[in-house]
């Protein structure tokens, strides 16, 4: 049973990249593959042992980066940042490593990103024709993947982040439309491109969400093809010709970092979050600079906080004047929930006076269509657990989700009702866990900051094959694609195969 269904998976991903004419099969075109699953669709056989100077094809400087690779028609592309304020894109032949073509963007100045994330965060997304590449400043860039010429540019609101997490969106895929989702602290919105020509199909103004970091994964139910994207409080069905919300359900808490994964009409989601209030009180009111812990809140406080990057007051008109009900000048209680959560969507818990930050944490399976409120009519389980990372998104194959959190602590769950398969259990060698378990020739490749590659046979028992150490941290996810485990590294791409 665990072979037809993984056959049926493969099956499915396979139909979903013949529908993109100018995506190859065994591509890796967008941030963790297609349809962003972390499961590769070649067959070809891929490295078990690797490291700095084992069973390396070709390496690269690129810059320092936290975005991942992609692959398309046998090119490479990555991203990364080569002065203070230059991002550069950068192609190379996949089967040899060498360099293409390299494009340069002067960036202006740049808000201060949290040390971990980096200016450029975000995966290129690529066909045969074309790459697309986002960046704070530029907004959506698309050149020609042969030969890195410009052949469109859509300029988008330069995102605005109070606890510098800075961006960390992709765009992703979809038939003859590029996707763009970015809940921001100021201008949340989900945009739908025309790839050829860079023109607006359809915008849906997000102002109901608070900060996310949760790509669009497409899910089909009954031959009907939905975007899907979690957000604060709500995972939202739309309809891709017009960008219109078919339905929602309102499942989550108050952010999401981690992607969705969709199989068979089913989307399986892990969360972990705490209340905003809470959050807002932890990181500014009791910052050392900034706050003056007295368990609320007033404007200067937040632009110490900020620092030198003087706050847009539209910001401080949109949640601090709202919050602030009885006009003292002060976020207090209460106040900081109607501030900082829509009044539509109170999402993740409410105040808390005793400042209990302690995040939420759950899996959970929707299934896919329906109209308008499906909360209670779609949700197939949904469960407590204390093993979910807020980063990490799940890995599902064969009836099982698989969950990877800091310290490499795994967690094992059945996809049919969300039952325990095991207790934790520790694999590698500990590290922080930034990118997403990925998959191919019947592997999964788990990527710490410590710069190791645990490598695990996919099977029940999840049998450790092997740890490898590239000698640099990785925040990206890894890419698959032609035979190749790409792993950008902090400032490097190298290019593993399976021994000769």
């Amino acid at each position: 049973m665990p072979r037809v269904r993984a056959t049926l998976v493969l099956a499915s991903l396979l139909a979903m990249v013949a529908a993109l004419p100018t995506v190859h099969a065994d591509d890796w075109p967008q941030f963790r593959g297609p349809n962003c699953s972390g499961i590769a669709t070649g067959s070809k056989p891929l490295p078990v042992k690797f490291s700095a100077t084992e069973n390396v094809r070709w390496t690269a400087n690129v810059g320092d980066g936290v975005g991942g690779a992609v692959v398309a028609a046998g090119r490479v592309f990555a991203s990364g940042m080569t002065a203070a304020e230059t991002v550069s894109l950068f192609a190379f032949d996949s089967a040899t490593g060498k360099k293409l073509w390299q494009r340069d963007w002067p960036t202006g100045p740049l808000a201060e990103v949290h040390a971990t994330n980096s200016q450029a965060s975000a995966t290129p997304a690529a066909d045969a024709d074309r790459v697309y590449f986002y960046f704070s400043t530029l907004g959506l860039v698309a050149v020609d993947a042969k030969t890195g010429k410009d052949l469109w540019q859509k300029k988008l609101p330069t995102p605005f982040f109070v606890f510098k997490w800075g961006a960390g969106m992709s765009p992703v895929l979809y038939r003859d439309m590029v996707l763009f989702c970015q809940d921001d602290d100021l201008n949340p919105a989900f945009w739908a491109l025309d790839k050829a020509t860079g023109e607006l199909r359809w915008r849906d103004e997000r102002l109901d969400m608070a900060v996310n970091y949760s790509q669009p994964v497409i899910c089909t139910t009954d031959g009907r093809d939905e975007i899907v994207v979690a957000g604060t409080g709500m995972l939202i069905g739309y309809d891709p010709q017009t960008g219109k919300r078919r339905w929602f359900a309102k499942t989550l808490l108050r952010n999401i970092k981690t992607t969705p994964v969709c199989q068979d009409g089913v989307i399986y989601i892990s969360v972990q979050s705490g209340a905003i209030a809470n959050q807002w009180l932890a990181s500014v009111d009791r910052d050392a600079k900034a706050g003056n812990n007295d368990n609320r809140l007033d404007k200067a406080e937040i632009q110490r906080f900020v620092g030198k990057q003087p706050i847009p007051e539209a910001f401080f008109k949109k949640t601090f004047d709202r919050g602030d009900q009885n006009k003292d000048g002060f976020l207090e209680g209460r106040e900081l929930d109607v501030a900082f959560l829509h009044p539509d969507n109170f999402a993740g818990g409410d105040f808390n006076a005793v400042g209990d930050a302690a995040a939420e944490q759950f899996i959970l399976a929707v299934r896919g269509g329906g109209e308008g409120d499906v909360t209670k009519s779609h949700l197939l389980w949904k469960h407590k657990t204390k093993n979910t990372d807020h980063i990490v998104s799940p890995f599902v194959s064969d009836g099982r989700m698989f969950l990877l959190k800091e310290g490499g602590i795994s967690t094992v769950f059945s996809t049919e009702r969300g039952e325990s398969l095991r207790n934790a259990k520790r694999v590698g060698r500990g590290g922080g866990y930034f990118a997403s378990p990925v998959y191919g020739d019947g592997k999964i490749y788990l990527a710490s900051d410590n710069g190791q590659v645990t490598v695990l046979k996919n099977a029940a028992d999840y049998e450790e094959l092997a740890v490898n150490d590239v000698g640099e941290s990785i925040i990206a996810t890894p890419a698959i694609a032609d035979g190749r485990l790409l792993v950008r590294s902090r400032t490097r791409l190298t290019s593993f195969g399976a021994a000769e």
